[in-house]
């Protein structure tokens, strides 16, 4: 079932999933042929995440330019300790200015949209990989094993351990 297109004077808003081929033809067309997050697997996030599409446009947000830019340089540092401060300068903007102009965009504060990359990084690693759950939580940008089990009971109302036996009984199956 097709999500229409939301239009409006200031924006446009664009909703689906994958299957909806325009729609991401027209994300691939603002992008400028970049690949979109989850087209090739890593270290992107994953296909079918809960992150948000950015409102392109929206009054207040982030300029198209500047998403693709914050886009692009969050896909390749997400794993490594970021500094609000350090996304600003991205964009050239000031830490307070950047924060609501990009929460206005994406719909989420810069530092959930980093932990929803590293969790989607993480989930993938938990189901395709011999690593231990200290090493994902490395490899993918937590402080500590003790901080990524926390975020991911929170956010994903799963433990590591228990995505790794429900992705591994799936897989028997």
């Amino acid at each position: 079932m097709a999500m229409p297109t939301g239009f409006d004077q200031s924006r446009i808003v664009f909703r689906g999933n994958e299957e909806e081929g325009l729609r991401l033809n027209l994300i691939w067309d603002v992008s400028g042929g970049r690949k979109m997050p989850g087209d090739d697997g890593f270290p992107g996030p994953a296909s079918g995440t809960n992150l948000r599409q950015p409102t392109l446009n929206a009054k207040g947000g982030l300029s198209v330019r500047s998403t693709r830019r914050v886009q692009e340089f969050l896909d390749k540092n997400f794993t490594r300790k970021l500094a609000l401060a350090e996304m600003a300068a991205v964009c050239e903007l000031s830490p307070y200015h950047f924060m609501r102009a990009f929460s206005r965009t994406f719909g989420v504060p810069p530092h959930q949209y980093v932990l929803e990359l590293r969790l989607d990084l993480a989930e993938r690693l938990l189901a395709d990989s011999r690593m231990t759950i200290a090493d994902i939580a490395h490899s993918c940008g937590f402080s500590s094993q003790s901080h990524f089990t926390t975020v991911m009971k929170k956010y994903r109302q799963v433990t590591p351990l228990q995505l790794r036996v429900g992705k591994l009984n799936a897989k028997v199956r």
